[in-house]
C-alpha cells in the first residue's frame, strides 16, 4: 500500500494542484516560493485531525476576494451562497493482498480497481448561520460606532469584511469533514464529474474519518531547520532551540534501544567502573553506527563516533551521555561532539531522527500500514558527495528486516534545492513545482517528470538525463534558462549580462552549454517544464555539396558538415544533407539543427536573415508568460579602414571580431587571438581573415574567451544578436516579477498577509 497521489485545492498558492508520488521516493524541486513546503505541510495539517492548525492565511488569496464579495452581497442570497473550502484528496493504491486494510474507505461492495480515495475538507459548518452571525455582529459594531458621534473619526470597527470576521472566528465557524471517494467518478486528472457527490464519513465512537486515516498512514517530518548546536554560538547549549547531538542520541536511546537491566550487579559495575557501561553502549549503538557507515560516515579521514557515559547510573543516557569524536588510535584524543563539523552532525542527526521515527511507527500497537516521511533540505551543511550518498542509501536505511514485501511500507518525500541529489536519482522521482500566475493570482503548477517522454520510444529522455547529470541539474531551480552554443558563450555570458542586462543578475538563471547540433533536443523538456528560455546559437553557414562528389580542394571528408532537413509534412522522412563551412553570404545554408528544427525552422541563410522577431520566438503552451526565443548572428554595420559594410559572422568569435574591429586588431589585444597577420584592406577582407582564423585548427576558443575576460574593464561591445536576446529575456523576467508582485499586492489588499500566497516558514 502506498499514497499514489493527492490533490490540494485553495491551500496557500496551491489553488488546484495534483501531485503524483512514486511508491518509494519522490523529490519536490522548484524555485524558491514555488509551493514545495506548502505541498508537504498540507498533508501534515489535514492528517493531524486538528482544525486549530488552520488559519485564514492558509486559504488561497483569491478566496479572500470571494469571501468579501459574499459578505457585501444581498443577504437574500445567503441561503445558496458557497463559501470556499480547503480540500485535500488522498488516493491510495492498494494491492489485492492488502485490501482488508482499506475496507472502511471502499466506495461500495462492488468496488474494483487499485485506488481508493479519501477527501478531507476544511469548510464552513453552516453557511447561512455563519453569514447571519457575521451580519449581526457587523450591524451591532456599526451601531456602536455611530453612537460615538463625531468622535468616531475614521475608525472602522471589527468586522470590516467577512474575511476580517473569519480571521478571528474561523475555528468556530469551520470544521473538518471526511468523505469516501469513488475513483470511477474521476477523470484521468483526478477531477470529479460535476454531478458527483462523495459519501460522507460520519463521526462515530471510533473517531470517524480522522481515526480511519490515522489507521492507514503515519506522517513524520524532518524539518529543514534542525537546530543543531554550533560551538560558535557562544553558549553551552547553542542558541535558541538548538541542541547538541549527544542530547538527541540520549533521547533516541531512552525511547528505542534495549537498556541494561537495573539490578544491583549492574549498579555496582557502573559505580566501580565506566568501562562496562561504555562497552554496553557501544554494543547497543553498533547497529545504528553500522547503518551510518552505509552513508559514508566516518569515511577515510574523519574521526569515528564513540558513545560513553557519566558515572550516575540513574541518568546514564538522559543527562550524562556524551558523544566523543576519537582522533587516532592507542592514546587517542577524545573531543566533544561540538568539535565536529555541522555537516557530519547534520548527517548523524538525520539518520537518528529517521530511525527514531521508524522505530516509533514499528512499535505502535495500532500500527498504520503506511509510513510517510517528509525530509526537507537534506543537503544542509553536507558537501556534494555526501548529499549523493544520503539520497542513494536512504531507502535502504529504512528497510525493516523481515518486512520487505509485507503490508507495511515506508514512503519518502524529499524537498530540495540540491542539483547533486537530482543527479543521483534522474527524472523518475522529480516533481517540478512551477510558479504560475492565474487571473492575477499567485498559483503553482506541479509537473510530474516521470511522465516526460514515457515509454520505450522516448527519443530524447535518456540523452537529456545523461546530459543534465554530466552538466547541470540546476535547470529545475531556475527562473529562466539560457542555452548557449559552447564553452566560449558559457564563459562570457555572465560578463555580457553585466554589460547589457544588469537586472538578470538578480534572477536565478541556468546557463546550459548545449551546442547547435543538440539544442533542439531540449525543446520538449523546456516546454514540459514551462521555463522561459533564450537560445544563443551560431549561424553555422555551409555551402551545400554532394558528399559523393570528389572534393575539388582536397579537404578531408571529415570537414563536411552532416545535417538533416525534416520532411515537408509530419511523419515524412528526413533528408540527409552535407555542407562545407563557409562565410555566411546569400545562397548558403545552415547546418544548425536548432535553427532548422526548432526556431525559426528555416535553413537558408537568406530566410534566416529575413526572419522577424516574432518568428524567432514561440510561447510555451500551458503558461501565462513562458516563451522561447532564439538568437543567432545577423548582418550589422562593420566599420574598418574608413569604410562601412553590412556583414555577418558565422560564429560568436567572428561576430565579436567584426563588431569590435578596432579593439581586436589592436596589438595590445593580440592575446585575444583575433588579430590578423596583415592589416585587412576592407571590412570584407577583415571578415574573411577572421573566418579563416577561427576555422583554423590551431585557433584556441577557450584562450579567446579568457583573453576577453582578463580585459573586461576595457571597451568592447556585446555582439548585436546576443544583445537583442538578453534584452528580450530581461523584459520577460521583468514581466514575471511584476506579475508576481502585483498578485501579492492584490492578495494583501484583499486582507492577506504579504506572504499569504505561499507561507513557507522553513525556507523552501
Amino acid at each position: 500500500m502506498h499514497l499514489n497521489s493527492y490533490r490540494i485545492q485553495n491551500y496557500r498558492r496551491l489553488r488546484d494542484v495534483h501531485v503524483a508520488l512514486a511508491s518509494d521516493i519522490s523529490i519536490f524541486v522548484g524555485s524558491n516560493n514555488s509551493g514545495k513546503t506548502s505541498a508537504t505541510q498540507a498533508i501534515q495539517m489535514f492528517l493531524s485531525g486538528r482544525k486549530d492548525e488552520f488559519s485564514l492565511f492558509d486559504f488561497s488569496s483569491y478566496t479572500w476576494k470571494l469571501l468579501n464579495e459574499i459578505g457585501a452581497a444581498d443577504p437574500a442570497g445567503d441561503a445558496t451562497a458557497t463559501i470556499p473550502s480547503i480540500v485535500l484528496d488522498l488516493w491510495f493504491e492498494i494491492a489485492e493482498d492488502d485490501l482488508h486494510l482499506a475496507l472502511q474507505i471502499l466506495p461500495s461492495s462492488k468496488w474494483e480497481g487499485k485506488e481508493v480515495g479519501v477527501r478531507i475538507e476544511f469548510g464552513a459548518r453552516n453557511v447561512p448561520e455563519m453569514l447571519a452571525r457575521y451580519r449581526e455582529t457587523k450591524a451591532e459594531a456599526l451601531k456602536q460606532v455611530e453612537a460615538l458621534g463625531e468622535a468616531k473619526g475614521t475608525y472602522v470597527a471589527w468586522p470590516k469584511t467577512l474575511s476580517d470576521f473569519l480571521e478571528r472566528e474561523l475555528h468556530h465557524e469551520f470544521e473538518l469533514r471526511y468523505f469516501v471517494l469513488d475513483r470511477a467518478q474521476f477523470n484521468l486528472g483526478y477531477v470529479e464529474s460535476a454531478e458527483y457527490v462523495p459519501t460522507v464519513i460520519k463521526a462515530d465512537a471510533d473517531g470517524g474519518g480522522g481515526a480511519i486515516l490515522k489507521s492507514l498512514v503515519r506522517i513524520d517530518c524532518l524539518h529543514a531547520q534542525r537546530h543543531l548546536a554550533d560551538a560558535s554560538s557562544g553558549t553551552t547549549g547553542g542558541a535558541g532551540r538548538a541542541e547538541d547531538l549527544s542530547r538527541r542520541l540520549s533521547r533516541f536511546y531512552k525511547r528505542n534501544l534495549q537498556q541494561r537491566p537495573d539490578d544491583h550487579t549492574a549498579l555496582k559495575a557502573l559505580f566501580d567502573s565506566e568501562e562496562s557501561l561504555n562497552n554496553h553502549l557501544m554494543d547497543v549503538f553498533k547497529p545504528t553506527l553500522e547503518r551510518l557507515a552505509k552513508l559514508g560516515y566516518p569515511g577515510m579521514h574523519n574521526p569515528r563516533l564513540e558513545i560513553s557515559s557519566g558515572l550516575n547510573p540513574a541518568t546514564v543516557m538522559s543527562q550524562d551521555a556524551k558523544v566523543n569524536y576519537v582522533l587516532g588510535d592507542g592514546a587517542a584524543l577524545n573531543l566533544p561532539d561540538s568539535y565536529n563539523g555541522l555537516g557530519f552532525k547534520n548527517l548523524i542527526y538525520m539518520v537518528v531522527e529517521l530511525l527514531d521515527a521508524q522505530e516509533k511507527w514499528r512499535l505502535d500497537e495500532n500500527r498504520a500500514p503506511l509510513h510517510l516521511i517528509f525530509v526537507e533540505e537534506p543537503e544542509a551543511h553536507l558537501h556534494a558527495q555526501l548529499q549523493q550518498v544520503f539520497i542513494r542509501n536512504v531507502l535502504d536505511l529504512l528497510k525493516i528486516e523481515g518486512e520487505v514485501g509485507s503490508a507495511f511500507s515506508s514512503q519518502v518525500v524529499i524537498t530540495t534545492h540540491s542539483p547533486h541529489i537530482l543527479y543521483e536519482r534522474g527524472f523518475e522521482p522529480i516533481r517540478y513545482f512551477r510558479r504560475h500566475v492565474t487571473a492575477g493570482e499567485q498559483t503553482t503548477q506541479v509537473v510530474n517528470l516521470s511522465t516526460f517522454q514515457a515509454g520505450d520510444g522516448a527519443k530524447d529522455r535518456d540523452f537529456l538525463q545523461r546530459y543534465l547529470k554530466l552538466t547541470h541539474c540546476d535547470l529545475f531551480f531556475a527562473d529562466a534558462a539560457i542555452l548557449v552554443e559552447g564553452n566560449v558563450e558559457r564563459l562570457l555570458m555572465p560578463l555580457m549580462i553585466e554589460k547589457e542586462a544588469k537586472k538578470l543578475r538578480s534572477a536565478a538563471l541556468s546557463i546550459l552549454e548545449v551546442g547547435g547540433a543538440f539544442g533542439h533536443r531540449f525543446r520538449e523538456l523546456i516546454r514540459f517544464l514551462g521555463i522561459t528560455t533564450l537560445i544563443i546559437t551560431d549561424l553555422d553557414s555551409v555551402e551545400a555539396v554532394d558528399a559523393a562528389a570528389e572534393d575539388p580542394d582536397g579537404d578531408d571528408e571529415e570537414e563536411l558538415k552532416e545535417f538533416e532537413l525534416p520532411g515537408e509534412d509530419e511523419g515524412d522522412p528526413a533528408t540527409q544533407k552535407y555542407g562545407r563551412s563557409c562565410e555566411p553570404v546569400a545562397g548558403t545554408v545552415t547546418a544548425n539543427q536548432t535553427l532548422i528544427q526548432w526556431l525559426p525552422k528555416k535553413w537558408t541563410v537568406d530566410e534566416l536573415w529575413e526572419a522577424t522577431a516574432e518568428s524567432k520566438a514561440e510561447p510555451i503552451p500551458g503558461t501565462d508568460n513562458g516563451h522561447v526565443r532564439v538568437a543567432y548572428q545577423v548582418p550589422t554595420n562593420v566599420t574598418w579602414a574608413g569604410t562601412s559594410e553590412s556583414l555577418c559572422g558565422r560564429t560568436l568569435e567572428v561576430s565579436f571580431g567584426l563588431e569590435n574591429a578596432e579593439w581586436c586588431q589592436d596589438a595590445a589585444r593580440k592575446s585575444v587571438g583575433l588579430k590578423a597577420r596583415k592589416v585587412p584592406a576592407s571590412p570584407k577582407a577583415l571578415a574573411t581573415s577572421l573566418h579563416k582564423r577561427v576555422k583554423a585548427q590551431h585557433f584556441d576558443k577557450t584562450k579567446f574567451a579568457l583573453g576577453v575576460l582578463t580585459r573586461k574593464e576595457e571597451e568592447w561591445v556585446v555582439p548585436l544578436y546576443i544583445k537583442e536576446g538578453l534584452h528580450w529575456l530581461q523584459s520577460l523576467v521583468d514581466l514575471e516579477v511584476t506579475q508576481e508582485v502585483k498578485a501579492a499586492a492584490e492578495g494583501a489588499a484583499a486582507g492577506a498577509a504579504d506572504n499569504h500566497g505561499d507561507a513557507e516558514p522553513v525556507g523552501l
